[in-house]
């Protein structure tokens, strides 16, 4: 087996900044007591400003005047782990969070679905920098090995016991995840590498540090078997943003909506999965949330899409008090079949394809706005025909009309006026409705106007005028 460690040093800080809407103003997390509240992580800006992890926020205020602080939550960053591992189940069904700091997954499975094991890593590179997650990843045939390369030498990545050992053997004892105290009882030794901890005795070893320091030695060293609690996928997406400041309205909240939605594409691509409708709740501070419901017709996952959709309903909905917080709730998570498409596509780059556009109209207009046709089994025109919801296929008529019908047709008959008109087809007559009041008896004709239009015509049935104009032909 071939295990990838994707080490994320600044978790808690980019779980932060990838949904700030302002990353590249001094900010800082904050922990500890009420009385004595210190920096915890700062961003690049507040560094440059002489701020520092361990900073009393009087002091780290005092620097700087302009320093926005936020609270630095566990539950925050458990919740981005999850949806790390969410993402990472996209590329393997073996992911485990049980390395802090670090998500493994086993790839050596993968590599024949996403190629050679550097188009494989460029490839989870591009996402996590997508996302908005500073990571440092490397592979080795043991997850515990790979999760010590990581932390010694971005990049590294080894496939064979052998090679893994004299990787293993230059790392600084420091970074080598040694359980307890054995790191600093073994810097005070001089013994300053990990391979030095190698050579010594090993009955001296589990003498003087326990046994837990020689099973992590063999787990390192693929000589113990590992034992990782395998991460499974939930079955909905709950994710919530709380903004530090009071929004009133829809177009201040684009940006957390569109990494909300950005995640909820990921969370769906790691279950090969699709969303047919999910749920934004705008939270309030002194009133119950308000609810926007996002339908498709069809299940979606492409980020994009989602989040025009999510921006075009948004839009529609008058905020009716400062909103805290922005959920994103998705519980109908049907399997996604992409679109067949041709090898090559003949439609032009800038043109948008029909579901795409269709589910744009229906965000922009309304569910009842766009609709399709149907037929039905009728001869009276203004019956032959119902409105269709939905994207199933429109079943065939039971009979097909014996003459040619117009693509236009009228709302309702209106009189036929300017002559000379020339017939250029029919009687076609028409006499159906009796059985539910809506008796007709006409005679249908395709005529010519004398401005050249060709329109569908009828009169009372054996009568020669005057005409009713029922619809138009393309």
């Amino acid at each position: 087996m071939l295990w990838a460690c994707v080490l994320l040093p600044h978790l808690a800080l980019d779980t932060v900044l990838r949904r700030h809407p302002a990353p590249d103003q001094p900010l800082a997390l904050v922990t500890g007591p009420l009385q004595r509240r210190v920096l915890s992580a700062v961003n690049a800006a507040a560094a440059a400003q002489g701020l520092h992890r361990g900073q009393s926020v009087a002091a780290a205020e005092a620097l700087c005047g302009a320093l926005q602080v936020i609270d630095d939550d566990p539950a925050r960053v458990a919740r981005t782990r999850d949806f790390l591992a969410a993402w990472a189940y996209r590329y393997s069904s073996q992911v485990s969070l049980d390395l802090p700091g670090a998500l493994v997954l086993e790839v050596e499975g993968s590599l024949g679905l996403f190629g050679p094991w550097p188009a494989f890593e460029a490839r989870l590179r591009d996402d996590l920098r997508a996302l908005g997650f500073r990571h440092r990843i490397a592979m080795a045939p043991t997850a515990a090995a790979a999760a010590v390369l990581a932390r010694h030498q971005d990049g590294l990545a080894v496939t064979t016991p052998g090679v893994m050992h004299a990787a293993l053997s230059s790392v600084p004892v420091a970074q080598a995840r040694l359980p307890g105290k054995a790191a600093a009882a073994f810097e005070r030794m001089a013994v300053r590498r990990l391979g030095q901890v190698l050579a010594l005795p090993r009955a001296s070893l589990g003498q003087r540090h326990g046994p837990a320091l020689l099973s992590h030695l063999d787990q390192l060293l693929g000589h113990a078997p590992e034992t990782l609690a395998l991460y499974r996928p939930p079955d909905a997406f709950d994710e919530k943003i709380e903004l530090n400041y009071d929004v009133e309205s829809s177009l201040a909240l684009l940006f957390p909506l569109r990494r909300l939605t950005a995640d909820l594409a990921a969370y769906l691509a790691g279950r090969d999965g699709g969303v047919s409708r999910f749920v934004l709740r705008l939270g309030h501070e002194d009133r119950e949330d308000t609810e926007v419901v996002v339908g498709l017709l069809a299940p979606e996952r492409q980020p994009a899409m989602l989040f025009e959709l999510a921006r075009g309903r948004l839009e529609r909905v008058a905020v009716p008090a400062p909103v805290r917080t922005l959920r994103l709730l998705a519980r109908e998570l049907p399997p996604f079949v992409p679109a067949a498409r041709e090898l090559f596509e003949a439609r032009p780059q800038q043109s948008v394809d029909w579901p795409s556009l269709r589910e744009r109209l229906r965000a922009r207009l309304g569910n009842d706005a766009v609709y399709g046709l149907e037929a039905v089994a009728d001869h009276r025109p203004e019956r032959s025909w119902k409105r269709r919801d939905g994207i199933a296929p429109p079943s065939a008529p039971a009979h097909a009309p014996p003459a040619p019908r117009p693509t236009w047709l009228l709302p309702r008959p209106v009189p036929l006026h300017g002559r000379p008109l020339r017939l250029l087809a029919g009687p076609e007559r028409i006499e159906s409705g009796w059985w539910d009041g809506g008796d007709v008896q006409r005679d249908y004709y395709v005529v010519e106007t004398a401005q050249g239009q060709r329109a569908w015509a009828y009169c009372a049935a054996g009568e020669h005028g005057p005409y009713m104009l029922h619809g138009w032909f393309a």
